[in-house]
Protein backbone atom coordinates (compact mmCIF):
# COMPACT_ATOMS: atom_id res chain seq x y z
CA UNK A 1 0.00 0.00 0.00
CA UNK A 2 3.43 2.59 -0.17
CA UNK A 3 1.70 3.80 -3.04
CA UNK A 4 -1.42 4.78 -1.31
CA UNK A 5 0.40 6.47 1.29
CA UNK A 6 2.76 8.23 -1.24
CA UNK A 7 -0.48 9.50 -3.47
CA UNK A 8 -1.90 10.59 -0.24
CA UNK A 9 1.25 12.59 0.41
CA UNK A 10 1.65 14.36 -2.56
CA UNK A 11 -2.22 15.11 -2.65
CA UNK A 12 -2.11 17.11 0.93
CA UNK A 13 1.48 19.17 -0.51
CA UNK A 14 -0.41 20.02 -3.64
CA UNK A 15 -3.17 21.14 -1.76
CA UNK A 16 -1.71 23.06 0.70
CA UNK A 17 0.08 24.78 -2.41
CA UNK A 18 -2.43 26.00 -3.80
CA UNK A 19 -3.38 29.46 -3.33
CA UNK A 20 -6.70 30.36 -5.05
CA UNK A 21 -9.61 28.42 -5.95
CA UNK A 22 -8.70 28.03 -9.06
CA UNK A 23 -5.51 25.86 -8.62
CA UNK A 24 -7.23 24.19 -5.79
CA UNK A 25 -9.67 23.12 -8.55
CA UNK A 26 -7.00 21.82 -10.65
CA UNK A 27 -5.34 19.89 -8.02
CA UNK A 28 -8.90 18.01 -7.30
CA UNK A 29 -8.89 17.29 -11.27
CA UNK A 30 -5.50 15.88 -10.99
CA UNK A 31 -6.06 13.77 -8.05
CA UNK A 32 -10.08 12.83 -8.77
CA UNK A 33 -11.15 13.82 -12.36
CA UNK A 34 -11.44 11.14 -15.01
CA UNK A 35 -8.14 10.91 -15.63
CA UNK A 36 -6.64 11.48 -12.13
CA UNK A 37 -4.04 9.85 -9.98
CA UNK A 38 -6.74 8.23 -7.90
CA UNK A 39 -9.00 7.41 -11.33
CA UNK A 40 -6.18 5.25 -12.64
CA UNK A 41 -5.36 3.51 -9.39
CA UNK A 42 -8.88 2.39 -9.37
CA UNK A 43 -8.94 1.16 -13.02
CA UNK A 44 -6.41 -0.92 -12.11
CA UNK A 45 -8.46 -2.87 -9.39
CA UNK A 46 -9.13 -5.29 -11.88
CA UNK A 47 -5.43 -7.18 -11.97
CA UNK A 48 -5.29 -6.81 -8.42
CA UNK A 49 -5.37 -10.86 -7.36
CA UNK A 50 -9.13 -11.66 -5.88
CA UNK A 51 -7.71 -12.65 -2.65
CA UNK A 52 -6.08 -8.61 -2.33
CA UNK A 53 -8.48 -6.98 -4.67
CA UNK A 54 -11.16 -6.45 -1.27
CA UNK A 55 -8.39 -5.15 0.85
CA UNK A 56 -7.11 -2.70 -1.78
CA UNK A 57 -10.49 -1.28 -3.41
CA UNK A 58 -11.22 -0.53 0.52
CA UNK A 59 -7.66 1.44 0.49
CA UNK A 60 -8.21 3.39 -2.61
CA UNK A 61 -12.02 4.42 -1.14
CA UNK A 62 -10.15 5.53 2.14
CA UNK A 63 -7.68 7.74 0.12
CA UNK A 64 -10.35 9.21 -1.50
CA UNK A 65 -12.40 10.03 1.16
CA UNK A 66 -8.70 11.53 2.80
CA UNK A 67 -8.11 13.51 -0.52
CA UNK A 68 -11.75 14.47 -0.44
CA UNK A 69 -11.46 15.81 3.09
CA UNK A 70 -8.19 18.11 2.54
CA UNK A 71 -10.21 19.70 -0.62
CA UNK A 72 -12.89 20.88 1.57
CA UNK A 73 -11.00 21.86 4.24
CA UNK A 74 -8.31 24.34 1.85
CA UNK A 75 -12.07 25.60 0.23
CA UNK A 76 -13.45 26.54 3.57
CA UNK A 77 -9.92 28.25 4.12
CA UNK A 78 -9.38 29.38 0.95
CA UNK A 79 -12.90 31.37 1.07
CA UNK A 80 -12.68 32.79 4.69
CA UNK A 81 -9.59 34.03 3.75
CA UNK A 82 -11.29 35.65 0.50
CA UNK A 83 -14.22 37.17 2.98
CA UNK A 84 -11.62 38.57 4.97
CA UNK A 85 -10.01 39.84 2.20
CA UNK A 86 -13.14 41.63 0.85
CA UNK A 87 -14.33 42.78 4.13
CA UNK A 88 -11.22 45.00 4.67
CA UNK A 89 -11.26 46.06 1.12
CA UNK A 90 -14.93 47.15 1.20
CA UNK A 91 -15.51 48.61 4.79
CA UNK A 92 -17.58 51.89 5.08
CA UNK A 93 -16.43 55.15 6.99
CA UNK A 94 -20.03 55.93 8.60
CA UNK A 95 -18.90 59.06 9.49
CA UNK A 96 -18.62 60.30 6.01
CA UNK A 97 -21.65 62.10 4.96
CA UNK A 98 -24.24 59.36 2.49
CA UNK A 99 -23.66 60.33 -1.44
CA UNK A 100 -27.04 60.39 -2.94
CA UNK A 101 -27.98 58.30 -5.00
CA UNK A 102 -28.11 59.83 -8.78
CA UNK A 103 -31.84 58.84 -9.27
CA UNK A 104 -33.03 59.97 -5.66
CA UNK A 105 -35.02 63.07 -5.75
CA UNK A 106 -36.90 64.21 -2.23
CA UNK A 107 -40.87 63.83 -2.55
CA UNK A 108 -42.59 67.17 -2.90
CA UNK A 109 -44.33 66.50 0.81
CA UNK A 110 -40.53 66.22 2.67
CA UNK A 111 -39.81 69.22 1.15
CA UNK A 112 -42.76 71.21 1.96
CA UNK A 113 -42.82 70.16 4.92
CA UNK A 114 -38.50 71.55 5.45
CA UNK A 115 -39.57 74.90 4.01
CA UNK A 116 -42.48 75.46 5.74
CA UNK A 117 -40.26 74.25 9.24
CA UNK A 118 -37.79 76.68 8.24
CA UNK A 119 -39.96 79.87 7.72
CA UNK A 120 -41.47 79.14 11.19
CA UNK A 121 -38.41 78.01 13.37
CA UNK A 122 -36.95 81.20 12.21
CA UNK A 123 -39.89 82.42 13.85
CA UNK A 124 -39.09 80.80 17.39
CA UNK A 125 -41.27 77.52 16.80
CA UNK A 126 -39.50 74.07 17.83
CA UNK A 127 -41.63 70.90 16.35
CA UNK A 128 -43.40 69.07 18.09
CA UNK A 129 -44.62 64.82 17.30
CA UNK A 130 -47.10 62.89 18.37
CA UNK A 131 -48.95 59.29 18.09
CA UNK A 132 -50.89 59.00 15.16
CA UNK A 133 -53.04 56.64 16.66
CA UNK A 134 -55.01 58.99 19.15
CA UNK A 135 -57.38 58.63 22.12
CA UNK A 136 -60.54 60.31 22.22
CA UNK A 137 -60.06 63.16 25.07
CA UNK A 138 -57.00 64.23 22.51
CA UNK A 139 -58.43 64.08 19.47
CA UNK A 140 -61.48 65.37 20.46
CA UNK A 141 -62.77 66.28 23.95
CA UNK A 142 -59.92 68.77 24.78
CA UNK A 143 -60.77 70.12 21.77
CA UNK A 144 -63.86 71.30 22.71
CA UNK A 145 -65.53 68.88 19.94
CA UNK A 146 -68.86 67.41 21.65
CA UNK A 147 -69.89 63.86 20.86
CA UNK A 148 -72.64 65.24 18.52
CA UNK A 149 -69.99 67.12 16.63
CA UNK A 150 -70.42 65.50 12.93
CA UNK A 151 -66.02 65.17 12.91
CA UNK A 152 -66.65 61.94 15.23
CA UNK A 153 -69.35 60.32 12.69
CA UNK A 154 -67.87 57.24 11.49
CA UNK A 155 -68.17 58.43 7.73
CA UNK A 156 -65.58 61.02 8.94
CA UNK A 157 -63.33 59.49 11.07
CA UNK A 158 -61.26 55.75 10.87
CA UNK A 159 -62.44 53.72 14.64
CA UNK A 160 -60.36 50.88 15.33
CA UNK A 161 -61.08 47.91 17.32
CA UNK A 162 -59.48 49.36 20.16
CA UNK A 163 -60.43 51.14 23.38
CA UNK A 164 -59.00 53.35 26.25
CA UNK A 165 -60.47 55.31 29.15
CA UNK A 166 -59.39 59.01 28.61
CA UNK A 167 -58.74 61.58 31.02
CA UNK A 168 -61.93 62.56 32.73
CA UNK A 169 -64.21 59.70 31.20
CA UNK A 170 -66.20 56.85 33.27
CA UNK A 171 -65.87 54.93 30.09
CA UNK A 172 -63.66 53.78 27.41
CA UNK A 173 -63.84 54.81 23.97
CA UNK A 174 -62.74 53.72 20.46
CA UNK A 175 -58.88 55.03 19.65
CA UNK A 176 -58.63 57.22 15.99
CA UNK A 177 -56.64 57.38 13.59
CA UNK A 178 -55.73 61.42 14.27
CA UNK A 179 -58.07 63.16 12.13
CA UNK A 180 -55.79 66.39 12.55
CA UNK A 181 -52.12 67.23 14.45
CA UNK A 182 -54.27 69.23 17.14
CA UNK A 183 -54.10 66.43 19.52
CA UNK A 184 -50.12 67.54 20.14
CA UNK A 185 -50.72 70.53 20.99
CA UNK A 186 -52.95 68.92 23.87
CA UNK A 187 -50.27 67.09 24.58
CA UNK A 188 -47.97 69.92 24.78
CA UNK A 189 -49.96 72.11 26.87
CA UNK A 190 -50.51 69.30 29.57
CA UNK A 191 -46.77 68.63 29.53
CA UNK A 192 -45.48 72.03 29.43
CA UNK A 193 -45.36 75.17 31.06
CA UNK A 194 -46.30 78.13 28.97
CA UNK A 195 -44.55 79.81 27.41
CA UNK A 196 -44.99 77.66 24.15
CA UNK A 197 -44.46 78.08 20.95
CA UNK A 198 -44.84 75.00 18.76
CA UNK A 199 -45.22 73.49 14.82
CA UNK A 200 -46.76 70.58 14.37
CA UNK A 201 -46.07 68.61 11.05
CA UNK A 202 -47.98 64.73 10.76
CA UNK A 203 -50.17 62.47 8.98
CA UNK A 204 -53.29 62.46 9.54
CA UNK A 205 -56.39 60.34 8.42
CA UNK A 206 -60.02 60.99 6.92
CA UNK A 207 -62.92 59.45 5.16
CA UNK A 208 -61.91 61.51 2.07
CA UNK A 209 -60.69 60.28 -1.30
CA UNK A 210 -60.85 62.16 -4.89
CA UNK A 211 -58.95 64.86 -6.43
CA UNK A 212 -58.39 67.08 -3.92
CA UNK A 213 -58.83 64.50 -0.73
CA UNK A 214 -57.29 61.71 0.22
CA UNK A 215 -58.02 59.39 3.42
CA UNK A 216 -54.00 59.68 4.44
CA UNK A 217 -52.70 63.01 4.57
CA UNK A 218 -50.66 65.51 6.19
CA UNK A 219 -50.88 68.85 8.26
CA UNK A 220 -48.95 70.99 9.79
CA UNK A 221 -50.20 73.21 12.90
CA UNK A 222 -49.27 75.96 15.19
CA UNK A 223 -49.64 76.55 18.77
CA UNK A 224 -48.55 79.59 20.62
CA UNK A 225 -49.18 80.01 24.35
CA UNK A 226 -48.12 82.55 26.43
CA UNK A 227 -49.45 86.18 28.79
CA UNK A 228 -49.82 88.70 26.06
CA UNK A 229 -50.26 87.20 22.62
CA UNK A 230 -53.33 88.41 20.65
CA UNK A 231 -55.07 88.37 17.46
CA UNK A 232 -52.13 91.06 15.68
CA UNK A 233 -49.60 88.38 16.67
CA UNK A 234 -51.04 85.74 15.03
CA UNK A 235 -51.94 87.89 11.64
CA UNK A 236 -48.41 89.12 11.84
CA UNK A 237 -47.07 85.74 11.35
CA UNK A 238 -49.30 84.24 8.89
CA UNK A 239 -48.40 86.95 6.65
CA UNK A 240 -45.15 87.36 7.19
CA UNK A 241 -44.95 83.15 6.47
CA UNK A 242 -47.41 83.10 3.63
CA UNK A 243 -45.17 85.44 1.92
CA UNK A 244 -41.97 83.57 2.46
CA UNK A 245 -43.33 80.02 1.57
CA UNK A 246 -44.90 81.71 -2.09
CA UNK A 247 -42.08 84.13 -2.17
CA UNK A 248 -44.02 86.98 -2.96
CA UNK A 249 -42.88 89.91 -0.56
CA UNK A 250 -46.08 91.82 -1.53
CA UNK A 251 -48.92 89.07 -1.76
CA UNK A 252 -52.08 89.99 -0.11
CA UNK A 253 -54.13 88.24 2.68
CA UNK A 254 -57.48 88.25 3.76
CA UNK A 255 -59.00 86.98 7.08
CA UNK A 256 -62.31 86.15 7.41
CA UNK A 257 -64.69 85.08 10.23
CA UNK A 258 -65.20 81.83 10.57
CA UNK A 259 -65.80 78.92 13.28
CA UNK A 260 -64.02 76.35 14.70
CA UNK A 261 -65.02 74.73 18.27
CA UNK A 262 -61.10 74.78 19.63
CA UNK A 263 -60.69 78.67 18.52
CA UNK A 264 -62.77 82.08 20.03
CA UNK A 265 -62.46 83.95 17.75
CA UNK A 266 -61.78 81.78 14.05
CA UNK A 267 -60.76 82.81 10.88
CA UNK A 268 -60.04 81.47 7.25
CA UNK A 269 -57.01 83.13 5.57
CA UNK A 270 -57.37 83.66 2.05
CA UNK A 271 -54.31 84.77 -0.24
CA UNK A 272 -54.29 86.94 -3.36
CA UNK A 273 -54.45 85.06 -6.92
CA UNK A 274 -55.81 84.77 -10.52
CA UNK A 275 -57.76 82.31 -11.69
CA UNK A 276 -57.65 83.07 -15.32
CA UNK A 277 -57.39 80.09 -17.91
CA UNK A 278 -57.96 77.61 -15.34
CA UNK A 279 -54.72 78.13 -13.93
CA UNK A 280 -54.17 79.58 -10.57
CA UNK A 281 -51.33 82.14 -10.01
CA UNK A 282 -50.43 83.48 -6.52
CA UNK A 283 -50.13 87.05 -6.37
CA UNK A 284 -51.79 90.79 -6.28
CA UNK A 285 -54.48 89.46 -9.42
CA UNK A 286 -58.12 90.55 -7.46
CA UNK A 287 -59.09 86.85 -6.24
CA UNK A 288 -58.85 85.29 -3.32
CA UNK A 289 -58.16 81.26 -2.78
CA UNK A 290 -58.65 79.86 0.94
CA UNK A 291 -54.91 78.41 2.00
CA UNK A 292 -55.62 77.73 6.32
CA UNK A 293 -57.02 78.38 9.12
CA UNK A 294 -56.50 79.89 12.40
CA UNK A 295 -57.83 81.78 15.24
CA UNK A 296 -57.22 82.72 19.12
CA UNK A 297 -57.10 79.15 21.29
CA UNK A 298 -60.78 78.73 22.60
CA UNK A 299 -60.59 79.21 26.61
CA UNK A 300 -62.51 75.96 27.52
CA UNK A 301 -59.41 74.08 25.24
CA UNK A 302 -56.80 75.71 27.64
CA UNK A 303 -58.71 74.98 31.18
CA UNK A 304 -59.34 71.30 29.51
CA UNK A 305 -55.13 71.11 29.79
CA UNK A 306 -55.38 71.92 32.88
CA UNK A 307 -54.08 75.87 32.74
CA UNK A 308 -56.26 79.18 33.59
CA UNK A 309 -57.63 80.75 30.97
CA UNK A 310 -57.34 84.27 33.22
CA UNK A 311 -53.98 84.05 32.76
CA UNK A 312 -52.92 82.14 29.64
CA UNK A 313 -54.17 83.06 26.11
CA UNK A 314 -52.71 82.35 22.87
CA UNK A 315 -53.26 81.12 19.03
CA UNK A 316 -53.30 78.16 16.26
CA UNK A 317 -53.34 77.58 12.75
CA UNK A 318 -53.31 74.52 10.42
CA UNK A 319 -52.62 74.05 6.76
CA UNK A 320 -52.75 70.67 4.17
CA UNK A 321 -49.01 70.15 3.62
CA UNK A 322 -50.22 68.87 0.46
CA UNK A 323 -52.54 71.76 -0.35
CA UNK A 324 -49.58 74.07 -0.03
CA UNK A 325 -47.38 71.86 -2.08
CA UNK A 326 -49.68 71.91 -5.04
CA UNK A 327 -50.39 75.48 -4.98
CA UNK A 328 -46.76 76.19 -5.14
CA UNK A 329 -45.41 73.93 -7.53
CA UNK A 330 -48.75 73.35 -9.74
CA UNK A 331 -49.42 69.94 -8.79
CA UNK A 332 -53.02 69.44 -10.58
CA UNK A 333 -54.05 66.19 -8.45
CA UNK A 334 -53.61 64.91 -5.32
CA UNK A 335 -53.16 61.47 -5.56
CA UNK A 336 -50.78 61.35 -7.62
CA UNK A 337 -48.34 62.57 -4.37
CA UNK A 338 -48.89 58.73 -3.14
CA UNK A 339 -48.58 56.52 -6.37
CA UNK A 340 -44.69 56.22 -6.29
CA UNK A 341 -44.63 57.05 -10.07
CA UNK A 342 -40.72 57.82 -10.52
CA UNK A 343 -41.47 60.08 -13.69
CA UNK A 344 -43.59 62.09 -11.85
CA UNK A 345 -41.08 61.98 -8.97
CA UNK A 346 -38.38 63.30 -11.21
CA UNK A 347 -40.11 66.26 -12.51
CA UNK A 348 -41.64 67.02 -8.95
CA UNK A 349 -38.77 65.87 -6.84
CA UNK A 350 -35.87 67.78 -5.64
CA UNK A 351 -32.48 66.96 -5.53
CA UNK A 352 -31.38 65.81 -1.95
CA UNK A 353 -28.47 68.59 -1.27
CA UNK A 354 -31.36 71.05 -2.06
CA UNK A 355 -32.32 71.70 2.00
CA UNK A 356 -34.30 74.54 2.40
CA UNK A 357 -33.93 77.72 4.62
CA UNK A 358 -34.47 81.44 4.51
CA UNK A 359 -31.07 82.71 4.24
CA UNK A 360 -30.42 79.94 1.65
CA UNK A 361 -33.51 80.19 0.02
CA UNK A 362 -36.34 78.16 -0.22
CA UNK A 363 -37.50 75.97 -3.55
CA UNK A 364 -39.28 76.99 -6.35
Amino acid sequence: MSDTNELLSSARAAIAGAGDPASLDAVRIEYLGKKGKLTELMKGLGSVPPEQRKERGAALNQLKNDITAELERRTESLNSGALDARLAAEKVDITLPPRPAPDGRIHPISQTIDEIVSIFGDMGFVVAEGPDIEEDFYNFTALNIPPEHPARQTQDTFYLNVTSTSPGATEPSPMVLRTHTSPVQIRTMMSQKPPIRIIVPGRTYRSDHDATHSPNFHQVEGLVIDTSTHMGHLKGCLIDFARAFFDVPDLPLRFRPSHFPFTEPSAEVDIGCSRKSGEIKIGNFGDWLEVLGCGMVHPKVIANCGLDPAIYQGFAFGMGIERMAMLKYGIPDLRTFYEADMRWLKHYGFAPVDMPSTTGGLAR
